[in-house]
Order: structure tokens, then sequence, then C-alpha cells
């Protein structure tokens, strides 16, 4: 009996398919063939062969393997986790033959990793070769009892019954009673293993040489003891046939053959069935029509030139097939088959988990599993979690739990959110414990479910700022101050934290709100809504949050409580809505006019530059560059521009030609409208969107508007914040100044009178214009010099205009303060044949003229 055993198990230690596959996926590399199976042995490989050449080559490769152990050494040092590591260290100690550190490089691996059924025997094999006393044989049997619970292997099982039955003397010699050691064994194997549709059968081909042996050395005299393991052996026999496995019919003609040893009442040429009890048939056929369902499904799983993807889709379909068949044993056996082929299937894993949770409702086989597969898989949180959960089914103890979920932190997950999860488990576990556990743990406290959220709080911060799932974490800890810690103090500071975090989520407030809404507190809600009502929140949330507001006061609030509430929020909403549409109006214009926009990136890197200058320098550059860009960039402007819009252009610039020309002939003539700020507001800090008509509904209430004119840079034109506006009486400017610091368009106005020197007073009303502008321009530090002004539709165009034209016109002067003339403008009396001897009458260049300018 035993020899047979041990044959079997020397057959299986040859790697089957399935530990082939195995070996490859968890391994990384195939068994090595021919490696050294004693660590001790004086083989070839061995270190005492080594040492017996004494060669110089010898003593080289023991140097290089030294070189290679320290370095194996060390990147475990640095990296446990390193598994392809630990498994080539294990080979070189047992190339090497250091026993101890073998011994210890293993013990340091299972704890991390599930072994291979290879590894394991390899293991239990160095142990037995060294010593085969009581301890040493208790110490091996505990070895192969960690060995077949990592994988399903009949192999494994087959060499651990083996070494049980040799080296237990008490079985060995059969001699003794108390036999139940071994039964026990043969029935966990079965257990484990006897479903095997391929090699269960050899578990129980080895249970019933096992009884029939013992039936051997029974004393002949002893009827009863005889006829009690008769019967053993037979209900072995039906137990075995009425089990879908290979090779049934073999084991139908196995058991009419005992049995007409037993009895003689069996024709030798009878059919199989012939003399076999009824009940023993009908199991028989049972099993034999599941086998012949199964048998197409286990040709595909045990092909050889079969793709692993696609025979994990064999697997799949295989398990779909038992659950169906609603027999929980045999679909967990062939789960662990599919485990034992692709332990690193995660997918695999969770499937098996979850059919576990369904059908068994969590107990020690749940668990065990889950163990394992957190070994296999720790990078996914999923199992974590439902491990975790498992473990609170079972009623495990605070001390266990909180070891799994330490473990959970040393893992990388490929989410953020994973870790979120693995922490709110971890505090909902807590939270049921503490609340409604009869009997609580003397360990179990909300100091606990505190420090889970401060971890997770300072673990998460970085990666979940201004993230749902932070506001969801603060607000669930808030929630717990307030009904376990009952500290409301503690739950404000949780929220206040997360403020100074994610002020800028409407979420975060809309939570500290309601839960003071939900205490009562509704003077602590209301000066939540004061501070954050002016907020920016993205998308709607400023609108929603004025809203909430006001719906807040209706509810709780007083007339007077709502009356402030609508004074506050109004201006906002009024604010925002103009803000909504200006951003409309613009995405508009952008979509009509994308090669405008084209042309402002290709000139936007030049205005990081302009900025880090100073005002004059800026000044300088651009009245420098306009002229030479201008030319070039209508130059590129025309080459972007498409056929269909070449038409448009030109009408616009013939247009604006004609306007020129009509102002140069006003100018001429006398025409030009003459502006001396007798009753005229100087208006500056002006929203940059706004225009005369927004200027002119301002003054409304004052009334007497005659004019206004808004200041526009020269170069890009648009508006500088500035304005002058014209009214009709002293009475009407008065009121007018009156008006300085309000509001317009979010911006606060400032108002003066104009005051114009009196020395250029006649100077058509520029200089006058020119006196606010340039104080302006020193305090914004504006880039432009002669800014056009923007008039309401009753006024007529500025003469400055008719000095911006591109022309060889000559215009006329009064007066000989000419020292800032620019060239085209020529002085009174000024000719081509006279040239100028006075220093003061000299033309000036443009350069010169704006560096006096600046001077001045």
């Amino acid at each position: 009996m035993e020899e047979t055993l041990s044959q079997e198990g020397e057959i299986n230690s040859i790697p089957p398919t399935s530990e082939q596959l195995q070996e490859i996926i968890v391994n990384g590399d195939p068994p090595i063939p021919g490696s050294a199976q004693n660590p001790t042995s004086t083989g070839s490989d061995g270190p005492d062969s080594e040492g017996e050449s004494g060669s110089d080559s010898d003593s080289e490769d023991d140097a290089q393997q030294n070189l290679q152990l320290q370095t194996l050494e060390a990147e475990l040092s640095s990296n446990p986790s390193n598994y392809e590591a630990h498994v080539q260290y294990i080979r070189l100690l047992r190339k090497m033959g250091g026993i101890e550190k073998l011994r210890l490089a293993r013990e340091a691996v299972s704890e991390l990793f599930p072994l291979t059924p290879t590894m394991w025997r390899e293991w239990a094999k160095d142990e037995a070769s060294i010593d085969s006393g009581p301890e040493a044989v208790h110490a091996i049997e505990k070895l192969y009892e960690r060995g077949v619970l990592d994988y399903l292997s009949v192999s494994l099982w087959c060499d651990y019954l083996s070494f049980v039955l040799k080296s237990d003397e008490m079985v060995c010699d059969c001699s003794s009673a108390d036999i139940s050691k071994a039964r026990n064994l043969f029935e966990s194997a079965l257990t484990a293993a006897g479903l095997h549709v391929a090699e269960g059968i050899k578990l129980w081909e080895a249970y019933r040489e096992f009884e029939q042996a013992i039936f051997q050395t029974i004393d002949p005299s002893d009827i009863q003891a005889k006829e009690k393991q008769i019967q053993r052996i037979r209900t072995l026999f039906h137990r075995q046939l009425s089990v879908p496995l290979v090779n049934m019919r073999s084991t139908l003609q196995a058991y009419r053959a005992w049995e007409m040893e037993q009895r003689n009442d069996l024709a030798v040429e009878s059919s199989d069935l012939d003399g076999v009890a009824s009940h023993i048939v009908s199991a028989y056929q049972r099993a034999l029509e599941g086998y012949n369902a199964r048998v197409h499904l286990e040709e595909q799983i045990l092909r050889q030139d079969m793709p692993e993807s696609e025979k994990l889709q064999q697997y799949m379909i295989y398990l779909k097939f038992e659950r169906s068949s609603g027999d929980p044993a045999r679909a967990q056996v062939l789960y662990e088959r599919a485990i034992a082929d692709f332990p690193i299937s995660s997918d695999l894993w969770l499937d098996y988990t979850r059919y576990l949770d369904k059908t068994f409702k969590g107990g020690n086989i749940v668990r065990e599993v889950y163990c394992r597969a957190t070994k296999n898989c720790p990078w996914v949180g999923e199992l974590w979690v439902r491990y975790l959960l498992c473990l609170e089914r079972g009623h495990a103890s605070e001390k266990e739990l909180a070891t799994v979920f330490g473990k959970t932190l040393q893992c990388t997950f490929s989410t953020i959110d994973e870790y979120l999860d693995l922490f709110l488990t971890r505090v909902d576990g807590l939270r049921r414990r503490l609340s409604f556990t009869a009997e609580v743990e003397d360990v179990l406290n909300y100091s606990l479910i505190r420090e889970t959220f401060q971890n997770a709080s300072d673990y998460l911060l970085q990666h979940l700022k201004n993230t749902n799932g932070l506001v969801h974490l603060h607000g669930y800890w808030a929630r717990l101050e307030l009904s376990l810690g009952t500290d409301l103090v503690s739950a404000r500071g949780v929220w206040e934290g997360l403020l100074r975090i994610c002020g800028s989520m409407l979420e975060a407030w809309q939570g500290y709100i309601a839960m003071e809404i939900e205490l009562g507190h509704i003077n602590e809600a209301r000066s939540l809504y004061k501070r954050c009502y002016s907020k920016r929140f993205p998308g709607t949330g400023s609108e929603d949050i004025c809203h909430s507001w006001l719906r807040f006061e209706r509810q709780f609030g007083t007339l007077e409580d709502f009356d402030h509430a609508v004074q506050k929020v109004t201006p906002r909403l009024e604010e925002l809505q103009l803000f909504r549409l200006q951003q409309e109006s613009k995405s508009i214009v952008e979509r009509e006019n994308p090669l405008k926009k084209n042309a402002r990136e290709k000139r936007k890197p030049g205005s990081d530059l302009i900025q880090e200058q100073s005002p004059a320098k800026r000044q300088k550059d651009a009245a420098q560059t306009s002229k030479k860009l201008y030319g070039k960039d209508k130059a590129q402007d025309s080459n972007l521009v498409e056929p269909n819009k070449v038409k448009e252009i030109n009408a616009k610039v013939e247009n604006e030609n004609s306007k020129n020309e009509q102002q140069m002939k006003d100018a001429m003539t006398g025409k030009t409208k003459v502006y001396k700020d007798q009753c005229t507001a100087f208006i500056s800090n002006i929203n940059l969107k706004a225009n005369c008509e927004d200027l002119h509904n301002f003054f409304s209430d004052v009334g007497g508007v005659h004019d206004i004119r808004i200041l526009h840079d020269k170069f890009t034109g648009k508006s500088r914040g500035l304005a002058y506006v014209d009214f009709s009486d002293d009475a009407h400017l008065a009121a007018a100044v009156a008006k300085s610091k309000q509001m317009l368009l979010g911006k606060r106005l400032s108002i003066a009178r104009s005051n114009p020197r009196k020395s250029r007073k006649d100077l058509s009303g520029h200089d006058s214009q020119m006196e606010h502008v340039d104080a302006a321009d020193h305090h914004i530090g504006g880039s432009a010099l002669n800014a056009p002004v923007e008039t309401s539709k009753e006024a007529s165009r500025a003469p400055q205009s008719a000095n911006r034209r591109r022309g060889n016109v000559n215009i006329e002067i009064m007066g000989k303060n000419t020292f800032a003339v620019p060239r085209n403008v020529k002085p009174l009396g000024w000719s081509a044949n006279k040239q100028e001897t006075e220093g003061d009458g000299k033309p000036k260049s443009n350069d010169e003229f704006r560096k006096m300018f600046i001077k001045n």
C-alpha cells in the first residue's frame, strides 16, 4: 500500500500540466529540470562537490555565487515585495547548501506570498533529508499542511499522505486500533480534491488501498472486526462510484471483483451491473451522466496548445456550468483548479470570493480564501474591502481586523478611490460594533474612529483636494463626532478644517450649513451664508448659494432677515448675470472671429515681457514697435483671411479712410467741435466693459448729460477706464460729482470736476483732457499717449482723430510753442525753403517727441 502511494507520489512529483502553467505564471520561470533536491547532497551542483574538487573554476563559482547572494540580500532588504528576487535567493541557497538561511528565506517569502506546490515539495524533502526524528516529522507534516492550503494540488496531497504513512509508526505497523489520524487526513484530501474530475481518482484509490491493507492485518478469527472493515471498504466504493470521475467503468469492475472475493455470488461473465445493488446502480448512472456532460469541458481546459487567455475563458464557461448545476462543493473545486492555473487573475479571485460570499455566508472557508486572494493579488482594493467585511461577519477580534487593515495601507492600488473605500470600510466596521454590538471589546472606543478619520484625511488630502470624496469623508466624520463623540465643537472643527482646504467647493459649505440647520442652530447657519454668498464657485454654484440663502430666510428667518438677505444677494446676482452675459458674448465673438484670436495668440508671448518692464519702458517700446508690427501683422492677417472676407475688409478700410478725409476737411475749415471742459466731469476706474450707454444710465438720476467721451488705447482699441462727461450746467455737474465712489458694473467710480489749464483752454479742448489723462496714465501705468475718444451718438468726432491719419496732410497750429510738434504738423509760417534756426522751433521726430513728453 505504502509502496503504491510512494509510486504515485513519484509519478506526480514530475510537474503536471497545471503545475507547469502555475509555475510559469507565479514564479516567472518554469521549474528547472534536474535542480538539486537535497541541499546537503554530494551531487555535482552541491557545495560538497565544489569543496572536493578544489579547482580554480570551483573557487570562481563560489565567489560568483557569494556575490550574487549578497546582491539578492541587498535587493530583498530594500524591496521585500520582490517575488522574483525571493525565488532566485531560495534557488541559490539550495544550490549552496545553506540550510538555516534557506529555512529563514522560505519562511519570509511564505509570509508575503503563497508558494507553489513544487516549492513546498522541495522544502519538505530538504527538511526530511536533514533529520528524521519525531520532532522533524511533526515539522514536515506542518509544512505539508500549509502547502496544501495555498493551491489545489493532487500530487502534493499524495506526497503528504505518503510521508505520513511512511513516517508514522502507528500507521505503518497498522497494529494500533486508533488509526483515525490517517483516516482524517484521507477525508481531508477527498474534501479538497476528491471531486477533481481528472485526478481525484488517485486519492480515492489510495484511500481504498489503505483500508484494504488494514483489513489484511485483522485476525481472521475476529469476524466482527473483519465485517466492520469490509463494510468500510464497500462504503468507499459506493462513494467513489457516485462521483463523476475518469475511469468510472474500471472502478465499477474493481468493485465487482472485490465483491466476488467477499461473496462469490456474482457471475464472472455477467454484465458490469449484474448483481450490483439498485441504489448503487442508479448513483453510478447519474455520476456517469455527469461525467459525460463534463468530459468536453475537461478536454478544453487540459489542452496543451491553447493560449492562456482562451484557457481562462474556457474555465469561466466550465464554472458557469458548475454553478448552474447547484453543487457548491464541485464549483469550489473547479474554482481552486482555475486558481492553481491562474493565481494572479484578479477577476477570477473576485468572482470566486463573490460566489463564496453568496453561497456560504462567511465562515472559516471564506476567510481563508480571502486571505489567499489578498496574498495573490494585493493590488486589488476591492478584495481587501471584502476581506474586512468577511472578518466582521465572522466576528473577528479587533486585533485581527486592525492587522488586516494595516496590511492594506502597505499595498499600492491603482486609484485613490480604493484607498478611500478602505478607510470608509474600516470606519463603518468600528461604528457598527460600537453602536450595535452588545458586548463591546475593551479596546473599542470612539478614539479609534477619530484616529482613522485623521489618518484618512492626512493620507488622502493631497490627492482628493477639491473633490466630493473628501467632502463626503469629512461630512461622515462630523456626523460621527456628533452621534458617537457627542462633541459639537469637534464637529464644527472638522468642517472648518475642510473649508480651509476646499473653501471654493460649494458642497463643503452646503454640508456645513445643513449640519447647523439640522441641529437647529439658525444663527450659525445664517453666519455661514454671509461668509460664502460672495465667493466664486464653479459653474452656477455662486447663484445657487444666493438662492439657497433666500430659501433659508423664507423658512427660518424674520422679515428683517429676509430683507437683509435680499439686499445682499440682489447686487451679487446682477453682477453674476452680467458676468455670464459677457462670457457668452465673448465666446460668440471668439467663435465668429477665430482669425483675430489666432493673431492675438501669436502676439501673446511678447506681452509677458512687456509686463515685466517699467511703465516708461513699455510706453517707449509700444511706440517704437507699433508701426513695425502694423505692416507685418496686416500682411499676415491678409494671408490668413479667407477669400470671401477680403471684400468686407477692403470696404471697412475705404469707409475709415473716407471718414478720416472728412474729419481732415473739417479740421482745415474750422468745423471741428471745441471741448472747453467748462461743465465736464472726469471719471476714472471705469469697468473696461462699460460703454456710453452704461454711463448715461448711471447719470440718469442726475440728468443734464450733454456728451460722453470714453478714452481708448491708441494701439489696442480697448477702453482705458477713463471718460469725460459734459453736463448742461454746474448744478447737474455738482450732482454728478456727488455720486463719486458709487459702484458701476462691479467697479467703484472716481468722479471729479475737470479743471483745465487756462493757458491751454483754446487748443480745441485737447490739452484740458490730457491733463487728466496723463495723471490717470501715471497712476495705472498706461502705455498709450494720445488715446482716441469714444463719444455718444449725438457727439461728433474729436479733432484729435485727424492727427492719427496716415498721410502727408500739413496742419497749421497757432503760436510758436512748437517744441513738441510731430513731424507731419507744420508750425505757422513754415515752408520747405525756410529752415528754422531757433532751437524751440525745430521740428522734432516722433521718438524725440515721446522722450520729451516722458521727461515732462
